[in-house]
């Protein structure tokens, strides 16, 4: 039997195979624009040139938006929250879940979360052994938690999350620009073809491929894109839309819901002018995310718009989850007290 590092690395290179799929198809699609169809198939001379104009400009903006979708590091859990050498150690030797989420209630009591799991517990994940962050996940394609996940894409071979859903989302818009121009723009060559006005050449083959897979391109992205706008208006990953958050009064797919312009800028940013671009700008924060106060906290926080700073990252709100979560131990203690 192989050993386990070999399994694990055949497994990373079979999964570069879709994104060197889309790599070649963008390869090819150039050629065949530039080359098949303008230089040898248009010819306007000013046609020519105006096409070339337009397709260098989606064409630049599509690949820089798919090299940062794919060559962004996905962010993970500050060392904040690991669980301490001597807290860890008490945790892996405690076999009653009830007496692991004890340990696991007093070392989450200077951190501020507010989602649990679906039985109300604090998240950990065993893999990475941290106190997952709200709204964090573990990708077992990726073997790490990723703060604000949204799904792992096997198209760009890396998690979508924080660090890289606004470039997702251009990835997404100018590829489906890509496309949209390359079929607008053939159409006309590709009914010459079709109806025999144009002679049969090399470019023939070329210009009526291109159109065909331009246009059933279009039809997947758009999709896809157009599902992606409606999550970022709602303020929701992939994730939450399938399954809501659970807060300490309950599940609340709307839990995070800023109102429609603070969710926009949730993902692109303030200003408006970088919004285009695929260059971080996210708003917020990656460890904490502003969410409505609909009995999740007490409506004397403030919600904080800008992203702030490390410390006042890792500190936000600390006194009011403190309470919260000593409450809940007191609680405990209580319970158990009467059992006993």
């Amino acid at each position: 039997m192989a050993p386990t590092h070999v399994l694990r690395c055949c497994q990373r290179g079979l999964a570069w195979i879709p994104v060197i799929f889309i790599a070649l198809v963008v390869c090819w699609s150039y050629y065949a624009y530039v080359v098949e169809l303008c230089i040898f198939t248009i010819p306007s001379i000013g046609e020519k040139i105006v096409y070339l104009i337009f397709f260098h400009l989606s064409f630049i903006m599509f690949v820089w938006s798919y090299w940062k979708t794919i060559f962004t590091n996905p962010a993970n859990p500050s060392k904040e929250f690991c669980l301490p050498k001597a807290e860890k150690e008490r945790y892996e030797k405690e076999e009653r879940p009830e007496s692991q989420q004890e340990i696991l209630w007093r070392a989450a009591t200077s951190l501020p979360l507010y989602t649990r799991t679906g039985a109300g517990a604090i998240r950990y994940c065993d893999r990475c052994q941290v106190i997952k962050p709200d709204r964090c996940h573990h990708c077992s394609a990726c073997d790490m938690c990723v703060l604000k996940m949204d799904h792992h894409c096997p198209w760009v071979n890396n998690c979508v999350g924080f660090s890289n859903y606004k470039f997702f989302i251009l990835f997404l818009a100018y590829s489906l620009v890509y496309c949209l121009f390359i079929a607008a723009t053939v159409l006309q060559y590709f009914i010459k073809f079709w109806t025999n006005e144009l002679p049969d050449t090399q470019a023939k083959f070329h210009v009526l491929f291109l159109f065909f897979v331009a246009a059933m391109f279009c039809i997947s992205i758009l999709s896809l894109f157009s599902y992606h706008l409606w999550l970022v208006g709602k303020n929701r990953s992939t994730i939450e839309a399938f399954r809501a958050p659970v807060f300490r009064t309950g599940s609340d797919k709307n839990g995070f819901s800023l109102g429609f312009r603070k969710n926009i800028a949730q993902v692109f940013g303030d200003q408006k002018k970088y919004w285009l671009l695929p260059v971080f700008t996210s708003c917020g924060f990656a460890l904490n995310f502003a969410f409505l106060f609909v009995g999740h906290i007490s409506s004397a926080v403030n919600i904080p718009v800008s992203p702030l700073s490390e410390s006042q990252n890792r500190l936000l709100n600390s006194d009011q989850h403190a309470n919260n979560i000593e409450d809940h131990l007191a609680n405990n203690t209580l319970k158990s007290g009467k059992l006993h």
